[in-house]
């Protein structure tokens, strides 16, 4: 007995020209946000819970229209929504988009490939390796990194600079229980990880941190100079006082454009220090990284070919969409055994031929993220990638120049890419009652941060649609919810040029 076209389509599925609709209205829909976006408030005003009113107790018995579906999305998805991409968002980092990078996404959702070994997509996995030696040659990084090179070197996407410090750290940790047992045969495997012991700075992301308590390893947090850098004296030192105490140093990150202040870890000097005591050195340019596609830049990263591993987001200041994080390892060998469990369901004929990225990360499966970085290079060019870094990075400098004209204000980290740190010369509390008013009047939106108990602001260039006037009037909110804090606080202001 022949069974209907309906009886094959699950109840409420749509026909094909009906998605075809539905996807073509939110290809509008999803242009005309980010074309307009400019004229949306950049932070919601909503409350915690204000969603649950606006839908059902539960999910509809029957099918909807999916022109009631999209217009709910501006109803009740958009009141709630942090507009990142907006021209006046100023907050923690660039988060990267593109029209090139969503069509990608749109590609790979409906390819819908996991692509965790090389024969479950081949083009997944080949175009990965590829892409990331693509990468690696606009970096300029040392040829050890890339599988074009005929060595062990090669790249993988994780998820986040998060992941890939976890990866390496996994990878570093089985490296070092290899060689102590190697070396001590009575030692066992507990007893390594007991010693082992980690380094970054006090600078470093919280994830770093969060690396060693996932690892189950011991994690040193450095002291940094005045320039809030960690030099190589310092880790020595660190080194040599553990080795004294008996433990094993084994794993050092060093941070390419901390979070805080966007400063630089001298990797030229901490990576001699790692070589001479055979530690893995990690290292994490989860911002900066981009901007190493411009020559003049790659001073920063002097000292890289000492790493073994290296990371940077496309998807932070690439125009590349979340989540694309790109990690090149030296010598994978040591994370794809660390890693390495291999059921039968997941053999294949041409094992070893290729990579099986489920052996470079920490879930199984994982998207065709190569795409993103395919279609953004090919789309955009080189050029014009650097054209981007350089223009958000210019744009930085003119804020900077705004706030050496008022003399109420004070910059607290040279300035070198796309964040200017300020503040008010004075107490912690009036910076932080000058925030507050500022994100609280809605117009833009910036996050704090602290060093050595100096309270001070981030004004970041996040949006690839933010040009000198957006950053003009930036300024003038600030000053003028400056004004507001210091009157409200019984100062009397003087123009821009001080205060009484």
């Amino acid at each position: 007995m022949s069974q209907s076209k309906e009886d094959f389509l699950l109840k409420g599925e749509m026909e094909a020209s009906e998605f075809k609709d539905f996807a073509k209205a939110m290809i509008d829909y999803a242009a005309d946000y980010l074309e307009n976006i400019r004229d949306r408030r950049v932070l919601p005003t909503v409350e915690p819970g204000y969603l649950r009113p606006l839908i059902p107790d539960g999910p509809p018995s029957t099918p909807e229209k999916w022109q009631d579906v999209l217009n709910d999305v501006e109803r009740v998805i958009m009141p709630g929504v942090t507009h990142w991409h907006s021209p006046r968002f100023h907050a923690y980092f660039p988060t990267a988009n593109s029209y090139p990078a969503i069509v990608a996404d749109i590609l790979s959702g409906a390819i819908a490939c996991i692509g965790f070994t090389w024969i479950a997509s081949p083009a997944c996995t080949e175009l990965e390796v590829v892409m990331l030696d693509w990468l690696g040659k606009m970096l300029d990084l040392p040829p050890e990194f890339l599988a074009c090179s005929g060595g062990k070197g090669g790249g993988v996407i994780q998820g986040t600079a998060s992941e890939a410090t976890l990866v390496c750290l996994l990878g570093a940790k089985a490296r070092t229980v290899a060689k102590m047992k190697k070396e001590k045969p009575d030692m066992s495997e507990s007893d390594v990880i007991s010693k082992l012991v980690a380094y970054c700075s006090v600078q470093s992301h919280s994830s770093v941190e969060r690396a060693g308590l996932l690892g189950g390893v011991k994690m040193r947090s450095l002291q940094t100079n005045d320039k809030n850098e960690v030099e190589g004296s310092t880790l020595e030192e660190a080194i040599k006082k553990d080795i004294e105490a008996g433990l094993i140093p084994f794993y050092v990150v060093a941070t390419l454009g901390t979070t805080s202040s966007c400063t630089f870890d001298r990797l030229d000097e901490m990576g001699p220090v790692c070589n001479k005591y055979d530690i893995w050195l990690h290292v994490d340019a989860a911002y900066a990284g981009s901007a190493f596609i411009c020559p003049e830049f790659r001073y920063l990263m002097k000292g890289v070919e000492r790493a073994e591993s290296f990371n940077f987001n496309p998807h932070k200041w690439m125009l590349v969409n979340f989540d694309c994080s790109a990690l090149w390892l030296k010598n994978p060998n040591w994370v794809v055994n660390a890693f390495n469990v291999d059921p039968v369901y997941l053999k294949h004929d041409h094992q070893g031929a290729a990579p099986d990225y489920r052996h470079w990360q920490i879930p199984l499966g994982r998207r065709f993220r190569a795409l993103k970085i395919w279609f953004v290079l090919r789309l955009f060019g080189v050029e014009n990638l650097q054209k981007h870094i350089r223009k958000q990075v210019s744009l930085a400098h003119h804020f900077e120049s705004l706030v050496n004209t008022d003399s109420r204000f004070e910059i607290t980290e040279k300035v070198v890419l796309g964040v200017v740190c300020f503040r008010l010369k004075g107490s912690n509390e009036i910076n932080e009652a000058l925030l507050k008013k500022i994100n609280g009047r809605g117009l833009i939106h910036m996050v704090p941060s602290k060093i050595r108990d100096v309270y001070f602001l981030r004004f970041v260039i996040c949006s690839k649609y933010t040009e000198e006037e957006d950053v003009n009037l930036s300024w003038n909110e600030i000053k003028a919810s400056t004004d507001e804090v210091l009157s409200l606080n019984g100062s009397v202001t003087n123009g821009v040029n001080g205060i009484h």
